[in-house]
């Protein structure tokens, strides 16, 4: 219970109405509010969708400025295209293409000193016509650098002066008063995206190329760990003739649901599982009585150590295992791992 002032008298009121007044006060969205959403949506996609037929000859020209680049590539813009140059530039350098952003306004008060002859500028202006690139681009060309522009007018002072021209041009902007960049900025995001896949393809960029560029996350584990790195090297095994007793102590020992069942030789002939003790005893076996090949799992599925982690995840899933013997190229037995380890790996 507690008081409070409503109008000119004090009530009491309990925290059941304090809600229910709180609850009036909130400002609730307008029924148009999803059919402007749906519009915002329909503009941007369409402004994506309209960039395809502007890939032609100034496309190739741009992606060969940057191929036969022996610096870096700058990427580089004002406001909201800052933000989009920005992305452009981590996209371009996590796909095979160094790259970095530098701010225009900050190039003319020094930052103009990272850039050298050997590089190439992506400049970025809707407009075309953004002071503060204009002010560095004489200043880049007269260094030897090569300028790509792109813009949404190709009659604009940036464009003209670039040595290729990028239209990134939309019909309209998705703000309902035409103004906020909203389809403009999309458009460009997705026409970098254009540029920096074509650049990985003409590359040969591969996904262990990309992996290096992403170690410390979960792509990068995923594409760079290899069973080698995550089997155990001293694996659970028994020969054939064993007891199971003494099989389900191999078990207990290695601590992974399972015992591989070697010849003389280390070729991996069987396993042995917790899954196959518990059929044995449905079944009423008198397990004390048997042979580890008596009962065991013939023909199992192996991995090799230099395959990818990801390949025993997907064979364990496929198959619906919970561990895996890893046997060389002549077919011994070298190591094991289960899901556990996987998990340890942060493969999973």
């Amino acid at each position: 219970m507690g008081h409070g002032i409503w109008g000119s008298g004090l009530i009491c009121y309990t925290s059941t109405n304090h809600n229910r007044i709180e609850s009036m006060n909130q400002i609730q969205p307008s029924p148009k509010a999803l059919d402007l959403a749906r519009r915002v949506l329909r503009i941007e996609a369409d402004a994506v969708a309209a960039l395809a037929s502007r890939i032609d000859g100034d496309f190739l020209a741009a992606l060969a400025l940057i191929l036969n680049c022996h610096g870096r590539v700058i990427v580089s813009g004002m406001g909201k295209s800052g933000h989009i140059a920005r992305k452009i530039a981590a996209t371009f350098s996590s796909t095979g293409t160094p790259a970095y952003f530098v701010h225009p306004a900050e190039a003319s008060h020094g930052d103009l000193g990272m850039i050298t002859r050997d590089d190439v500028l992506i400049a970025l202006s809707n407009s075309g016509e953004s002071a503060e690139l204009m002010a560095i681009i004489p200043i880049v060309k007269r260094l030897g650098g090569k300028v790509i522009a792109m813009t949404g007018n190709p009659q604009s002072s940036l464009a003209r002066e670039a040595d290729a021209h990028l239209d990134a041009g939309v019909a309209e902007e998705a703000c309902p008063l035409n103004l906020a960049p909203t389809a403009s900025t999309t458009a460009a995001l997705a026409l970098g995206d254009a540029l920096a896949v074509a650049l990985l393809d003409e590359r040969g960029f591969g996904t262990e190329d990309f992996a290096r560029s992403h170690p410390g996350g979960a792509l990068g584990r995923r594409l760079l760990t290899h069973v080698r790195d995550v089997m155990r090297e001293a694996p659970p095994a028994v020969p054939p003739e064993a007891p199971v007793a003494a099989a389900i102590l191999e078990i207990s020992r290695g601590g992974i649901g399972m015992t591989t069942v070697v010849s003389a030789d280390r070729q991996v002939i069987g396993i042995f599982t917790d899954g196959d003790i518990r059929r044995a005893f449905e079944k009423n076996i008198d397990l004390r009585a048997l042979k580890v090949a008596d009962v065991m799992t013939r023909n199992p599925r192996t991995i090799g150590p230099d395959k990818l982690a990801v390949e025993a995840v997907e064979m364990m899933e496929q198959f619906r295992v919970n561990a895996l013997p890893v046997t060389n190229a002549e077919g011994e037995l070298i190591g094991a791992l289960n899901m556990h380890d996987l998990f340890r790996a942060k493969v999973i």
